[in-house]
């Protein structure tokens, strides 16, 4: 697992029953469905007592009598119960799989939504795969117990006690002989869902560890190969797999031992019943076709048995993924909305302002230490400074994607803790370092799926951008099909795209950009330089640059080093005072003439 991620816990106290009261709630829209399924199964489990009965009736009667015509009758009630247990079961199968398949999509748009509510902090301890594996694997396996646990369990117990009530009311001694192994049986059947508990817990939690490094190493394959990390990365790969292999063996190993002892004591039952049995038939106090009836029952007593065991066993992986599952549903927000929120004045001018701003990514730790400042409305700013300044952290506050430890942020006059996090990022577009590209047409990239967003707003935007340009060169324009994290698209170009967005987007105050010209060409970056120009124009905005001749148009740059304000001022008046910015400034453009 890579170092530095929470590990999911593997708890030791059994949550069963909290959990299935919890996965029932996902079953409650669906309860006429489940009830008519319910009644449907039921109706096919005891459609199974009656075939012994008919056994007994045709050996006790026609058969002892010598009577062949009386058999017609009893096979023919024997034809329809099969027929009508095959109807029955085929009705509950089709609803309860419709039910199963409308519970999974439910549960898994929950949880992405709950997880699209979630923090950046929060997928900085969580790896993708790990959530990956919540939203696909884990729910499968809750889509198996709901389907084939929960109604087909009871289904399994109506006929094991059907059974028992059946052969008890026939010849109570019998019952008896045919129970007498049951005590010895619940005895192994305890120890083994002890075992299976804990086994599938480190089955789901190794399967985890592989779908995150999957994801890992396959987003990072370029520095794989380039670094020539193939064999250390299919070496840890297969410790991976090694364990994943081992944990999933030590289950097939309970199965072994476990179902093989079921086959065992079901015989030895029948063994005693034929051995009693058949004294009791030549002692008179039962009969031949009784006796052959209760070894029927017999093996159909042990058959729901067999079948509890294995739904016992998709219990134990359903209730080792909901731990799972709602250890993420159960994870709150760490930046959440206020309950009772404010609203910006109208209308909106933009001033931003950091009051005595402290924060860290782990608490004890600040990036940023007391930070004060105001940026006036419309006004352009750049942050610069060393690398681990904070210049990023600054933006991420900004936008709320974390929250401060102390201090305040106020857009307009109002903190932004007291906004809606939709409203306050209404106001934000971003052009991060690392532009994102969806699978999807180049038009589809822009608007993100806002229909209110006009053919034509796209190309403005894109023209505003210089990406018009490009675009209208690639096979069908604003449809060109863009792959997965746009790698049929240059970095130069997945950054005009990704300022086009912003554009589009019209940021009614904020525009934020985060090191946007960082990994661009020089042709590329002047285009860029060009549409800012353009954007900027009495537009609040705040430039985060490493290159510091790409903000020489800014109205204002503040300078970081180590989280705190060290200069502000504009860039001719930083360079005039000869201190950080102006030692910057030389370490870029060592060599050159350094304009003052």
């Amino acid at each position: 697992m890579p170092h530095g991620f929470d590990e999911d816990e593997i708890t030791g106290r059994s949550y069963d029953w909290q959990l299935t009261r919890r996965l029932a709630q996902f079953l409650r829209p669906y309860w006429k469905q489940l009830t008519l399924a319910l009644i449907l199964l039921t109706g096919a489990a005891l459609t199974t007592l009656v075939p012994p009965l008919l056994v007994q009736r045709a050996i006790d009667g026609p058969i002892a009598a010598g009577q062949t015509e009386g058999l017609l009758p009893i096979f023919a009630l024997y034809l329809g119960t099969l027929l009508a247990s095959f109807g029955l079961r085929y009705a509950h199968t089709y609803i309860i799989q419709i039910v199963g398949q409308q519970v999974m999509m439910d549960l898994r748009i929950q949880i992405f939504r709950h997880i699209q509510r979630m923090s950046l902090a929060f997928f900085d301890r969580n790896p993708v795969g790990r959530l990956i594996t919540r939203i696909t694997n884990d729910v499968d396996a809750l889509n198996q117990f709901l389907t084939q646990g929960i109604v087909a369990g009871l289904a399994d117990s109506v006929t094991l006690l059907g059974i028992v009530i059946t052969m008890l009311l026939l010849n109570w001694r019998l019952a008896l002989i045919s129970l007498a192994v049951l005590p010895v049986l619940a005895g192994i059947t305890v120890i083994f869902q002890r075992l299976m508990r804990a086994t599938f817990r480190v089955t789901r939690q190794r399967l985890a560890r592989i779908n995150a490094y999957l994801n890992e190493q396959i987003s990072g394959v370029l520095v794989t190969q380039l670094f020539n990390r193939e064999t250390t990365s299919k070496a840890h790969f297969a410790e991976l797999s090694q364990d994943y292999l081992a944990a999933n063996l030590r289950s097939l190993r309970i199965f072994a031992y476990f179902f093989p002892t079921i086959g065992f004591m079901a015989a030895l039952a029948t063994a005693l019943l034929l051995y009693w049995g058949g004294q009791g038939v030549l002692a008179n106090w039962t009969t031949l076709g009784m006796l052959v009836a209760f070894v029927q029952y017999t093996e159909r007593a042990f058959q729901p048995i067999r079948d509890l065991a294995e739904k016992y066993t998709i219990l134990q992986a359903a209730m080792a993924a909901a731990e799972r599952v709602f250890w993420v549903l159960d994870t709150s927000e760490e930046v959440r909305d206020p309950e009772k929120s404010r609203q910006l004045p109208a209308p909106v001018r933009g001033e931003i302002t950091f009051d005595n701003v402290t924060f860290g990514y782990n608490p004890d730790e600040p990036v940023l230490h007391g930070l004060s400042f105001t940026i006036p409305a419309g006004q352009a700013v750049a942050i610069v400074g060393a690398t681990g300044a904070g210049k990023t952290s600054l933006i991420s506050l900004l936008a709320r994607f974390y929250d401060i430890q102390q201090g305040s942020i106020r857009l307009d006059g109002v903190d932004i803790r007291e906004l809606p996090q939709a409203v306050l990022r209404r106001h934000v577009a971003a052009v991060p370092q690392d532009p994102v590209c969806f699978s999807g047409t180049i038009a589809g990239n822009i608007r993100l799926n806002d229909t209110t967003i006009t053919d034509e707003q796209i190309r403005q935007a894109a023209t505003t951008a210089n990406a018009a340009t490009f675009i209208e060169r690639l096979p069908g324009g604003y449809d060109y099909e863009v792959r997965e994290r746009g790698s049929n698209l240059s970095q130069g170009q997945r950054q005009l795209l990704a300022f086009a967005r912003a554009i589009a987007f019209n940021p009614e105050v904020l525009l934020i950009l985060d090191e946007a010209t960082s990994s661009v060409d020089t042709e590329t970056e002047a285009l860029i330089q060009t549409a800012l120009e353009r954007l900027l124009q009495g537009r609040t905005s705040i430039v985060i640059a490493h290159r510091l001749s790409t903000i020489r148009h800014v109205d204002r740059i503040i300078v970081l080093h180590q989280g705190q304000i060290v200069e502000d001022g504009s860039h001719e008046e930083l360079l005039a005072r000869r201190g950080y910015y102006y030692r910057l400034y030389q370490l870029q453009f060592a060599g050159q003439q350094v304009e003052c």
